[in-house]
């Protein structure tokens, strides 16, 4: 499933470094602006202890995680959606991702300049969101010309839901908010909610990068972070760029976790942010466990049964019959397939049956 991240921000915050401690992929990480011209392109294994605890049960010949695509994107300036630096680029990429990764600069460092001069998050958060509205409002702007005369006049009801729908993002962007702070109710309204593809409308993680020393409890800058984006449906993390590429550098996972205890984290900034990232993309997980692998399957959050057999292939979708189900805590508890059988923990399900995070599956389909 090629569903992607984006990782944005403005040059020199962090945002290679961190591409680099994610993907292993060598984005240029240098100390001026857009040393990042093409967008780098990483996919990323997610973190998940599940599979190995499936694995000691089952003892596969392969373990195959679920993946996630992390794309970085050239640095961003002030006159970006009118094209200034790299801003149509950086606005076609960006457009091109289903989620937005924002690194923010939240550490202090006289070695390494600021394209403003100065560290202050929120003024950065605000440049790369204003950019991004304004492109918005241009593409609201030019739809509301399209379709105001026949909703206003004609008896066309799609035009009238469309424009009823654009002028209420034109209000929020020119209010200066983003296109994700307004809900609508009914289906019909989010379905032409969401044909507009609107940049400020992506799900969005903000990552705070810090120093060293504030790698567990934040500082002065996160909590500005966090006053500003209180009434956005965003999340915050915490990471600090700089000791990720250090622990990265280590050949085992022994020393890894020695240097994260040394320093007071349980698991690497790098594994939380590819979990969120996954969460940010509106995705989960099930499982199939044999023989040959225990292998974690990726699919969109509330699909049913016969779209999540399409995950591993088109004819299980087209043939679907049902699917036996054993729940991750039974399987783990009871020690196996076999087991879960003997004791009546598998659930046989048909085509509207909602996959659950960590169900472990089998499906039957005749094509």
């Amino acid at each position: 499933m090629a569903l992607q991240c984006g990782i944005v921000g403005l040059p020199n915050v962090g945002k290679s470094t961190l591409f680099n401690c994610l993907s292993n992929a060598k984005a240029q990480s240098a100390n001026f602006p857009f040393c990042t011209i093409e967008p780098n392109v990483g996919v990323i294994t997610v973190p998940d202890e599940r599979l190995n605890r499936l694995a000691e049960i089952v003892h596969p010949q392969r373990i195959v995680p679920a993946t996630v695509e992390i794309v970085d994107i050239a640095g961003l300036v002030k006159g970006a959606s009118k094209g200034e630096g790299l801003g149509n680029k950086f606005l076609a990429n960006i457009r091109e991702t289903d989620a937005i990764i924002h690194v923010l600069r939240c550490f202090d460092d006289p070695n390494v300049v600021h394209v403003d001069g100065s560290v202050n998050p929120v003024r950065d958060k605000e440049i790369i969101d204003y950019e991004l509205q304004l492109k918005d409002l241009e593409t609201i702007e030019s739809r509301i010309t399209r379709v105001q005369k026949q909703a206003q006049t004609g008896g066309d009801k799609q035009a009238k839901l469309q424009y009823e729908v654009l002028k209420s993002y034109q209000e929020a962007l020119l209010q200066g908010k983003p296109a994700r702070t307004v809900q609508f109710e009914t289906k019909d309204e989010q379905r032409c909610a969401h044909d507009l593809f609107l940049l400020t409308n992506k799900p969005v993680l903000y990552v705070c990068n810090v120093d060293d020393k504030s790698a567990v409890t934040g500082n002065k800058y996160v909590d500005m972070v966090r006053e500003a984006v209180k009434e956005e449906n965003a999340e915050i993390l915490i990471v600090a760029a700089q000791t990720e590429s250090e622990i990265a550098e280590f050949e085992t996972y022994e020393e890894r976790q020695m240097f994260l205890e040394e320093i007071g984290l349980k698991e690497s900034g790098v594994s939380r942010l590819i979990r969120a990232a996954f969460h940010l993309l509106n995705l989960e997980t099930y499982f199939t466990a044999g023989e040959m692998e225990v292998r974690a399957w990726t699919y969109m959050k509330g699909s049913k049964a016969p779209q999540c057999a399409g995950v591993i292939h088109t004819d299980f979708e087209k043939g679907f019959i049902r699917a036996e189900v054993i729940k991750y805590d039974d399987y783990i508890a009871l020690g196996g397939e076999s087991q879960c059988r003997e004791a009546g923990k598998i659930g046989i399900e048909g085509k509207e049956y909602v996959v659950q995070d960590g169900d472990i599956m089998h499906f039957r389909f005749n094509v």
